[in-house]
């Protein structure tokens, strides 16, 4: 018997054949993620921000200002109804500690970072004022939550007790 000659195409229509199997064997690779719609943005930088909220409340409240726990628990109800819009793991003690001042100017920055019913109140304010600004572009039923979330802050800059 002759042995059988393969011409030089059938080698590398068999040799390309033999890689492309290899390759399509390997494990799948994962896809990359979708990025997040600007309706998510948007609702994790605001579960961010209530985060943020409810520990400064906290913080005073820790500190025996039991007047506040109402305004306090608003935002915790508002934080939770944002949560059911979009999955975000909650921020390493950003609800449960207290604020403390970023480390730039130990003087100004401190001073303007401590916990204070005037800081609460211009928080408040900026939030509600903020509201407005976010509703375009969101689904209907967002937007209707941002703006009654916008309400609430803007009646807590009102009902806000002046002094512990």
């Amino acid at each position: 018997m002759r042995p059988v000659q393969l011409s030089r195409r059938a080698l590398l229509a068999g040799g390309a054949a033999a890689l492309t199997a290899c390759s399509a064997s390997g494990p799948d690779r994962p896809a990359a993620p979708a990025p997040d719609s600007p309706e998510t943005v948007m609702l994790k930088g605001l579960i961010a921000e209530k985060e943020r909220t409810i520990a400064l409340y906290s913080s005073l409240i820790s500190g025996g200002a039991d007047k506040l726990v109402p305004f306090r628990d608003r935002h915790q109800a508002h934080l939770d109804e944002l949560r059911k819009h979009v999955t975000v793991p909650p921020t390493p003690g950003a609800a449960s500690g207290p604020v403390s001042p970023s480390p730039t100017s130990p003087t100004s920055t401190a001073k303007a970072r401590k916990p204070s019913l005037a800081r609460l109140r211009e928080l408040e304010r900026k939030a509600a004022a903020g509201r407005a600004r976010a509703l375009g572009g969101l689904s209907p039923g967002v937007a209707q939550l941002v703006a009654s979330i916008g309400a609430c802050e803007a009646a807590h800059v009102v009902a806000l007790p002046r002094s512990l």
